[in-house]
């Protein structure tokens, strides 16, 4: 069975595979209506939209919150587009940011006038230049500023985000009252997926009926993942919800698949097969299949070690936790005896979780729970000395690795 890159009608990415400047853009999908705030948000909602970051919260409301709160102070609130996927594993954003500048570029405005923002910024790691020329050729009547990241997993969360894009560190908060009422200059600010603000470019064209001809009737629409699988270059794709998870991966010869990225969740292959793509659970958008000779024990310590030199060590869980964590999970992934360690982990993973200044270590510990129930057989062979992986090449990219 071959696996095909084009799984239906292209709506984000450009076709052929090159990036399109503006006059190709504008051809490709005719120009940008700006309806007034109430009709956009109303079609908003018809579609189902959810977030492409992660969390799949519903556009609608969030864009409504923020409006409200905009109203309710009487600040004017503030778009920052995020880019910055900081996820090691993933490249839909980037890949998205290089082919379809203006199609981002249009949800910021279209986002911005739903609002009643008067400022939008776009954050990215990569890429600011090539934005920066886009940009330049468009006469948007909200002005967008391009704004480089430190490279770094937290730099895209929505508090650290709109905390640096203020002026401050690139570090979350315990945010009380939350982003969406006082973020970037205190004023209520939105902070948005770039893969989302390209479907809300979308479906201001092309409406809501238009949107829901792909996915399912609970979850319409479509969603960019990053596939990979050993020997195959890493590539992005797009596919409607729905679809049967074996579609996008070859089943055969796995053990099991990262479904989400590194804060998501090891799933045995055979339950897999059995699943489509889902927007509870994609998380990062990531799909990264475990061929049955590599040992995911030895694959998610690597994982666990980057994931505790990332966080922002401001409080206990990922200070002490996540280090802790990481450690003991090393001794797991190395075949010999391993005494309480199993049990300590699953102890130390009810004590982080919930208790952050963000999500950092519930993700962690998603990955973690999800490691210890997937690899329980070699768990068991690796406290009896032994290991079933005769590949020891690390899979999954962990940056600045050794």
């Amino acid at each position: 069975m071959t696996f095909a890159d084009v799984h239906m009608s292209p709506r984000l990415l450009a076709p052929g595979g090159g990036p399109a400047d503006l006059t190709t853009h504008e051809q490709r999908y005719g120009p940008l209506p700006y309806g007034d705030p109430d009709t956009v948000l109303r079609t908003v909602a018809e579609s189902g939209l959810t977030g492409r970051g992660g969390a799949a919260f519903p556009v609608f409301r969030k864009l409504v919150s923020v409006a409200d709160a905009g109203r309710r102070t009487g600040r004017e609130p503030v778009v920052v587009a995020n880019g910055a996927e900081g996820e090691p594993a993933a490249r839909k954003d980037k890949t998205l940011l290089r082919l379809s500048p203006h199609l981002v570029l249009d949800g910021i405005q279209v986002a911005a006038a739903a609002i009643g923002a008067g400022e939008a910024h776009l954050a990215v790691e990569d890429g600011a230049s090539w934005l920066e020329q886009a940009l330049a050729q468009r006469g948007d009547p909200v002005p967008v500023k391009v704004v480089r990241l430190p490279k770094s997993f937290l730099s895209g969360q929505s508090s650290a985000l709109a905390q640096y894009v203020g002026g401050g560190a690139p570090l979350p908060v315990h945010q009380d009252p939350p982003v969406r009422e006082r973020g970037v200059g205190r004023a209520p600010t939105l902070v948005q997926n770039v893969e989302t603000l390209a479907h809300l470019a979308l479906i201001a064209r092309y409406g809501a009926d238009w949107f829901r001809t792909a996915g399912t009737a609970a979850q319409p629409g479509s969603a960019l993942c990053t596939v990979h699988v050993p020997g195959r270059e890493v590539r992005v794709v797009e596919a409607p919800f729905g679809i049967p998870l074996g579609r996008l991966l070859p089943m055969q010869g796995l053990s099991a698949i990262l479904l989400g990225g590194y804060h998501g969740t090891w799933i045995p292959a055979a339950e897999a097969a059995t699943l489509t793509l889902d927007a509870g659970s994609m998380g990062a958008g990531v799909l990264a299949a475990l061929p049955t000779d590599r040992c995911g024990l030895a694959e998610t310590a690597r994982v666990l070690r980057y994931l505790a030199l990332q966080s922002a060590g401001q409080c206990g869980p990922c200070l002490n936790g996540l280090p802790r964590m990481a450690a003991a999970f090393q001794t797991l992934a190395t075949p010999g005896p391993q005494g309480t360690t199993r049990a300590d982990v699953s102890r130390w993973a009810g004590l982080v979780e919930g208790r952050g200044a963000c999500h950092h270590p519930d993700g962690t510990v998603r990955l973690v729970r999800s490691a210890l129930t997937t690899f329980a057989p070699e768990l068991d062979a690796h406290a009896r000395g032994l290991c079933t992986a005769t590949d020891r090449t690390p899979l999954l990219p962990v940056p600045q690795e050794g």
